[in-house]
């Protein structure tokens, strides 16, 4: 399915909603945010109004993380506010008052608090993480929150390729590449892949 069909299928979907908030769900690498972003510009460029809201920004803080001996998982489905997360998507469906919500800065892997203003008059949101879909406690919370879904899932292949380049770009040497593909990311990819419920739409690349 082109990007040109998805938006005309967003937009077709939302016209008679107040706000509508779309799903981006998919294993670390494969194009989520990448696909968000173009997303939105194509539904702008439509006339609509669209904000991201970025599953990252709810990230444990590592003081959290190292406290509970998940720092080398960050990422894993247990390292996420998921409370937090939900929480957000209420405010966000009423519409009625701005939300501020947290965005990740990956440079300093950190989550920002309140860096992404969302209007209540911005029609679209578009959620987008990695475990939006999961069919398993705590995830599973979300399974109602949200009006359309997508999922981007690409092979194995094309994931390590990305993810490698991913890494390489943030300055990690070959043994830091190693264990975040092989001890996180992969095997991160391969429990979403197993265990998000069927999308309503599904793209094998973008």
């Amino acid at each position: 399915m082109k990007l040109d069909d998805i938006a005309e299928t967003v937009m077709n979907r939302a016209k008679d909603r107040r706000r509508f908030i779309v799903a981006i769900a998919g294993p670390p690498g494969a194009g989520k945010s990448t696909f968000a972003d173009a997303l939105r510009e194509a539904l702008i460029a439509r006339g609509e109004t669209v904000e991201i809201l970025p599953m990252d920004g709810f990230h444990m803080d590592n003081g959290i993380l190292s406290a509970r001996g998940l720092l080398p998982r960050k990422g894993a489905p247990e390292t996420f506010d998921v409370r937090g997360f939900a929480d957000i998507l209420k405010a966000v469906r009423q519409a009625d008052e701005e939300v501020l919500v947290p965005v990740f800065d990956r440079s300093r892997e950190i989550a920002i608090a309140s860096a992404r203003p969302i209007s209540p008059d911005t029609h679209i949101v578009l959620a987008e993480g990695n475990y939006l879909l999961i069919d398993h406690a705590p995830w599973s919370r979300l399974k109602d929150m949200f009006d359309l879904t997508i999922f981007v899932g690409p092979s194995e292949d094309v994931l390590r390729e990305r993810l490698i380049a991913r890494w390489v770009h943030h300055g990690l040497d070959e043994a830091g590449i190693a264990w975040k593909l092989d001890g996180n990311d992969l095997p991160n990819g391969r429990y979403i892949i197993a265990n998000s419920r069927p999308a309503d739409i599904r793209l094998e690349i973008f």
